[in-house]
């Protein structure tokens, strides 16, 4: 039997554990906070979310394009 599987899944399930771990703490302590937010402090952070998303998803497109160039890969449509 490969090491891999064994060493990879049991990373994976590690690491997605401890991030819904510590995502349902953060919900459960900020709904015990009850803190109001202004409209405008929550527009401003989703749109920094947003533009960040689009950075990245920019960022990985040209990866892949950039990849795809450098493997001599054929990526057109039929």
């Amino acid at each position: 039997m490969d090491w891999f599987p064994v060493v990879f899944f049991t990373f994976k399930a590690l690491v997605l554990g401890t991030g819904m771990f510590f995502a349902i703490k953060w919900h459960y302590d900020q709904g015990k906070k009850q803190k109001a937010m202004d409209r405008r402090a929550l527009l401003g952070a989703a749109a920094k979310v947003v533009a960040i998303f689009l950075v990245l998803l920019m960022v990985l497109g040209y990866g892949t394009f950039v990849l795809i160039r450098k493997l001599g890969l054929d990526w057109t449509l039929p």
